[in-house]
């Protein structure tokens, strides 16, 4: 069962708390970064992307930029900007998107529970990435952001969640820059908080990452590696626990997560459909933009019209967790035999689109002729995500894309 507790967190005042919570690291260069903190001397982009902070330096990894990081955090807490809570509570932290709203408890989760496979992955990490949140969450001594996982529903953690809400005011309450809005309760409450971890103890036999696989893995390193260097190591100390948004799985839905391509691998449009006919039915819509429709139907966008691919029965394997899902259909039958795109981790001839900037992205990049073609897929569902993760594999890159992102800074776990 899965180990999930409270801890003493480390949060903003209410005043600043708009100009402190950012976007998650990894959904922005260091550019874009320096834009959305100019004029916010609060911001937690300070410490997350501290290189915004050093001039002159073109390495982002390097001790200059962590050593910054580690000075802003300081001056944060000194200037009351970042102020810990006297006693280990629970969070509830909530998301609104399009007048939908999901409800997360922010506890600490066990860095053990990572390495015994109670909480499960469904994608792999890149080793430059996990690298340097680890380096970041060794120098700062805290997990500065945090992961997002989702649970199997609990009725009655729904309804204490339900209970708070109502019953009270939201500590935080804001609608960010991008329309979603953040809402966040602080539960002071110590019987709720032992009753919330119980039933976690008691309910929950796995969670699952949804979204942070890097900073998942970086924080489980750092408890081992505090654990190596503690020989008084008991079990009960910070580092053993890494900070994470745990949301329940029915009020989650994943956004599709599209691919344009530079090239026809020297096929004429023609040529091209005539390949794809193969696997799928093809029906050229028009000119309209067109969104498919249910798992296994594509849109393709191709010189000015839009078309629709149904796969064929034998292209997918519903019986397969990995085979049923269709970017492995995609590139079982498009990309890799078509198109002789084999590694979507390295090719320089694809890229990814969120289906957060709309099918309207795709059809401007290629317009544009930046990008020849592009692939709209329906989006997997939570279902798929948990019958991967309890089978033990892996999704294909780029396969499952999030919204909202959860903000950075409205609480923080200190490891100490």
């Amino acid at each position: 069962m899965a180990i999930i507790k409270p801890f003493k967190g480390l949060r903003p005042p209410q005043q600043i708390v708009e100009n402190l919570a950012c976007l998650p690291y990894d959904v922005m260069n260091s550019d874009e970064a320096a834009k959305m903190a100019d004029g916010k001397k609060e911001s937690l982009l300070r410490i997350t992307k501290a290189e915004i902070e050093c001039d002159g330096v073109d390495d982002i990894h390097s001790e200059i930029v962590y050593d910054k990081a580690v000075e802003n955090f300081s001056a944060f807490q000194k200037n009351g900007w970042l102020v810990q809570d006297d006693n280990p509570k629970y969070y509830i932290y909530a998301q609104t998107m399009n007048g939908q709203t999901q409800y997360g408890i922010v506890g600490a989760a066990a860095c053990a529970d990572y390495e015994n496979g109670i909480i499960k992955k469904h994608e792999l990490t890149r080793p430059e990435k996990e690298e340097d949140r680890m380096v970041l969450t060794r120098y700062l001594n805290a997990n500065i952001e945090p992961v997002f996982f989702a649970y199997k529903a609990v009725a009655e953690i729904d309804e204490i969640v339900a209970a708070i809400v109502k019953e009270s005011t939201a500590d935080y309450d804001f609608t960010a820059e991008d329309g979603f809005g953040h809402h966040f309760w602080v539960i002071n409450d110590e019987l709720t908080n032992k009753r919330i971890e119980q039933l976690f103890k008691e309910k929950v036999p796995f969670t699952y990452v949804a979204d942070g696989h890097h900073r998942t893995a970086a924080a489980a390193r750092i408890g081992v590696e505090k654990t190596n260097q503690n020989p008084n190591h008991t079990g009960n100390e910070e580092y053993n626990f890494f900070m994470a948004v745990h949301f329940p799985d029915n009020q989650l839905q994943i956004i599709d997560y599209n691919r344009t391509v530079t090239d026809l691998n020297g096929l004429s449009d023609v040529d091209f459909l005539a390949a794809l006919s193969k696997s799928f039915d093809v029906e050229n819509m028009g000119p309209e933009i067109y969104k498919p429709t249910k798992l296994h139907e594509f849109s393709l966008y191709l010189s000015g019209n839009w078309y629709k691919l149904a796969s064929q029965k034998g292209t997918f394997d519903n019986s397969d967790p990995i085979g049923v899902l269709d970017v492995t259909i995609l590139s079982k039958h498009i990309l890799e035999p078509v198109l002789d795109i084999k590694d979507l981790r390295t090719s320089k001839r694809i890229d990814f689109i969120g289906g957060i900037r709309g099918l309207g992205e795709l059809k401007k990049r290629v317009d544009s002729g930046v990008m020849k073609a592009a692939f709209a897929l329906y989006p997997v569902s939570m279902q798929q995500l948990i019958n991967i993760a309890d089978s033990g594999n892996i999704m294909p890159p780029k396969t499952t894309w999030f919204e909202p992102k959860l903000r950075s800074g409205l609480v923080i776990h200190k490891l100490d």
